[in-house]
C-alpha cells in the first residue's frame, strides 16, 4: 500500500510488518520532503514514526481518542489520517497546520500547541466517556520533555487516584524537549533506560527464547508477556515512582521495534486503570544530521536535504532580535553577578543559549515549568538578585496567576522578556503573542515597553536591569530588527514612561507602539503624499502612557490613531483611550491592531495584509476614517 492512498487509519489493521516498514519510510520521505522545502519541526515527528503507526494499529480511530501532547510529533499522524496528499501545504496560509486542531480534521482529537497538556484531556475524555457509559479507548502520547511540565504531574496524580479508570499514557522518551531535557524527572528516566537489569533483559532474554524449541525467531504475545512480566520481576525499581502513583507501568520498549511495540500496546490495552507504557525513541529517527544535532533539527527553516544547511537568503540580514537580547544581556551579566537569566525549556529560541555558554553559572533551564519560573525568579527577587524571566509571550500566559500573585502583588523587581510578541507566523492561533499587552496592562505595579527596533532593544535591556522599583515587562517580535547600528556597550537606560516624538506634523497623530513604529513613519510618508502632515510618536511605554507627550498633540492635532501589533481589546490602543477620556480630550479617534478573532497560521507578512495592517492599508484606512482622498497606492497583498 502506498501512503497516498491510506485516507483511514484503521486501514493499517492486519498489515504485516513488512507493510509497516514500507509505510514508515514512506513518512519519512514525505516529512522530510515537506519539512526542508516549507519548514516545520523536523525532530519530533521523524521520532514517533513506528510509535505512530504500532499504536494505530491497535486501535479503532472511528471511536477510540489519541491526544497528542504539543503537536510538535504529529505529522505522522496527520499523513495517516488522510492529509499526506495535501502536506505539501504544511504551516502554508490555508494549508494544513503546523499543530493538532479540531477543525482540521476529525482524528485530530484535541488541539494544542503548549506542551504537557495531553494527560489532562484525555482524562477528561476518559471520566466523560465513564459517565455517559460508552466504550472507547483514550491514549495519551506526551514527550518526556513536557512530563517536566508541572500540569502533567498534575494530570498523573488524579489519573492515579482513579483506578477504575482506563486511561493509557505513551511516554514518548527522546531525552528532549527542545534541547536536552533538565531536572530530576529525566534524570530518572534516563535512570530507567540505562539499568543494568533492562539492558540485560532487552538484550539478552529475547535472544534466549528465541533457541527455545517450536519458539522460532518471533515471540508470541504469550512469550512476550512473559518477557514484560520477567523485566518488572527483575527490576522492581522500575517504574516504581508511576506505580506508587497508581499507573501500571511497562517499559522501556524499544519506539523503532513496530513488533514490538504492536505486541505491547495490544497487551497494555488489556490492563484495566491507568496505563503508563514507556517508549523509548530517538529524536530525528532517519534522518542522520537530526540525529546527530537534536537541538538544531528540532524545527528548521527551509533546508538542502542532502547537505542539512539552510538554504540560503538573497542577501544578508540584520541579526534577530533574540540574539541582540541574549548577546546584550550576556554582556550585563558579565559585569553583574546578580543578573540570572531564567528560561523555561527555550534556551536557544530566546538568546539565553549565549548566556548558558558564557556565564552559566547566571543561567537557570527549569524545563517546562513557566508557573515555577515565575515565582523562582520572584523568590531570588527577595534576595536583591535581578531576574530575567525570558519566555515566549504566548507561553507567559501560563504563569498568570503567578504573575499576579508572586511578583505584581508584592511589588518585586521581576524582569519579564517575551521574545515572539505579536504575529509570529506559520505556528498558528496557539503561538501568536497577541494578548501579553493586555494581561498585563490591567496588573497593578507593572511596568511595559516594546523598542521600535534593536538598538533600542539594547536600551530597554538596561532599563530594566536598572529598574527596581517592582516587575517590568519587555516586549519584541520574532525575526530580524532593521540593521540599525547597535552599540557593543555603554547603554543608557531610558527614564520610564517618556516616549519619543519622531517627526512633527499638524494633521493627524500616529501613536506607534514597539514594532508598529516603523510601519507608522511609512504611513506617515503615504499621507504625505495625499496631503497629510502625520506626527508620529514612538511611545516606548504602554504603561505608564507619556501623557505628557500625548495629551497636548493630541488635543492640539484633533485626529488619533494608535497603532499595535497586538490585540485592540484592553491593548495599547485601549491605553490611549482610556488616557484622552480621563483627560477629557474628546477627540475621534481610530486603533489599528488585531481584532477580535484567531489569527491562523500563515507568514506574517500574509497575516498582516489580511489584518490590514501593511502601510499602505493602514493609509488607506485612515483616509476613510477621516474622510480625505483615497490612496493611489498599490495595496501589499
Amino acid at each position: 500500500m502506498h501512503l497516498s492512498e491510506l485516507t483511514h487509519p484503521n486501514q493499517l489493521h492486519g498489515l504485516s510488518i513488512a507493510q509497516l516498514s514500507q509505510i514508515a519510510a514512506q513518512i519519512r520521505d514525505k516529512h522530510l520532503e515537506t519539512v526542508a522545502a516549507t519548514g516545520g519541526h523536523l525532530g519530533p515527528g521523524l521520532g514517533v514514526v513506528e510509535l505512530t503507526l504500532a499504536l494505530y494499529q491497535t486501535l479503532d480511530l472511528d471511536k477510540d481518542r489519541v491526544i497528542w501532547d504539543v503537536g510538535h510529533q504529529a505529522y505522522p499522524h496527520k499523513m495517516l489520517t488522510g492529509r499526506y496528499n495535501n502536506f505539501h501545504t504544511l504551516r502554508q496560509k490555508g494549508g494544513i497546520a503546523g499543530y493538532l486542531n479540531l477543525r482540521e480534521s476529525p482524528f485530530d482529537h484535541f488541539g494544542a500547541g503548549h506542551a504537557s497538556t495531553s494527560i489532562s484531556a484525555a482524562l477528561g475524555m476518559a471520566i466523560a466517556r465513564d459517565l455517559k457509559g460508552e466504550k472507547f479507548k483514550v491514549v495519551a502520547i506526551i514527550g518526556d520533555g513536557a512530563l517536566t511540565g508541572g500540569m502533567a504531574l498534575e494530570a498523573i496524580n488524579h489519573a492515579g487516584h482513579l483506578p477504575h479508570t482506563n486511561l493509557m499514557v505513551v511516554l514518548n522518551d527522546n531525552e528532549m524537549s527542545i534541547s536536552p531535557n533538565v531536572g530530576a524527572i529525566p534524570r530518572y528516566l534516563n535512570k530507567i533506560r540505562l539499568s543494568p537489569q533492562v539492558q540485560f533483559i532487552t538484550d539478552n532474554l529475547e535472544e534466549q527464547f528465541k533457541h527455545i524449541p517450536f519458539l522460532g525467531e518471533n515471540l508470541t504475545p504469550e512469550m512476550q508477556r512473559i518477557k514484560e512480566g520477567m523485566k518488572r520481576l527483575a527490576v522492581p525499581k522500575v517504574g516504581a515512582v508511576f506505580e506508587e502513583l497508581g499507573f501500571t507501568y511497562v517499559g522501556p520498549v524499544d519506539g523503532h521495534n513496530l513488533e514490538e511495540l504492536i505486541t505491547t500496546f495490544q497487551h497494555a490495552h488489556t490492563i484495566p486503570g491507568p496505563v503508563l507504557v514507556h517508549v523509548a525513541t530517538v529524536k530525528g529517527k532517519g534522518y542522520a544530521i537530526a540525529e546527530k544535532d537534536q537541538v538544531g533539527y528540532h524545527a528548521q527553516n527551509p533546508f538542502d536535504l542532502v547537505t542539512g544547511k539552510a538554504k540560503p537568503s538573497s542577501k544578508p540580514k540584520p541579526p534577530s532580535y533574540s540574539k541582540v537580547f541574549g548577546e546584550t544581556l550576556t554582556k550585563l551579566a558579565e559585569n553583574d553577578p546578580r543578573i540570572v537569566g531564567i528560561t523555561a525549556a527555550m534556551a536557544t529560541g530566546t538568546g539565553l543559549d549565549i548566556l548558558q555558554k558564557r556565564v552559566p553559572n547566571q543561567y537557570i533551564d527549569v524545563g517546562i515549568a513557566e508557573q515555577h519560573a515565575v515565582t523562582m525568579a520572584a523568590g531570588m527577587a527577595t534576595q536583591g538578585m535581578r531576574p530575567v524571566a525570558a519566555i515566549y509571550s504566548t507561553f507567559l500566559q501560563r504563569a498568570y496567576d503567578q504573575i499576579v500573585h508572586d511578583v505584581c502583588i508584592q511589588k518585586l523587581p521581576v524582569f519579564f522578556c517575551m521574545d515572539r510578541a505579536g504575529i509570529v507566523g506559520a505556528d498558528g492561533p496557539t503561538h501568536q503573542g497577541m494578548y501579553d499587552i493586555a494581561y498585563l496592562r490591567c496588573l497593578p505595579n507593572m511596568v511595559l515597553m516594546a523598542p521600535k527596533d534593536e538598538a533600542e532593544l539594547q536600551r530597554m535591556i538596561v532599563t530594566g536591569i536598572n529598574y527596581t522599583d517592582g516587575p517590568i515587562a519587555l516586549r519584541y517580535p520574532r525575526g530580524n530588527g532593521y540593521g540599525v547600528a547597535l552599540m557593543e556597550e555603554g547603554w543608557e537606560p531610558l527614564e520610564i514612561g517618556k516616549g519619543e516624538l519622531l517627526r512633527s506634523g499638524e494633521d493627524i497623530l500616529l501613536v506607534a507602539y514597539g514594532s508598529m513604529v516603523y510601519p507608522a513613519m511609512q504611513v506617515a510618508e503615504i499621507l504625505k503624499e495625499h496631503g497629510m502632515r502625520a506626527a508620529v510618536i514612538n511611545a516606548r511605554f504602554a504603561k505608564p502612557l507619556d501623557t505628557e507627550l500625548i495629551l497636548p498633540l493630541a488635543k492640539q492635532i484633533g485626529r488619533v490613531v494608535t497603532l499595535e501589533e497586538g490585540c485592540l481589546m484592553g491593548g495599547f490602543g485601549s491605553a490611549v483611550l482610556e488616557a484622552l477620556q480621563e483627560a477629557d480630550i474628546l477627540v475621534p479617534v481610530l486603533r489599528l491592531g488585531v481584532p477580535d478573532i484567531l489569527v491562523e497560521h500563515a507568514s506574517p507578512d500574509e497575516s498582516k495584509a489580511d489584518l490590514g495592517l501593511t502601510p499602505p492599508q493602514m493609509a488607506k484606512t485612515i483616509m476613510q476614517k477621516f474622510g480625505i482622498a483615497q490612496p493611489t497606492v498599490v495595496i501589499a497583498s
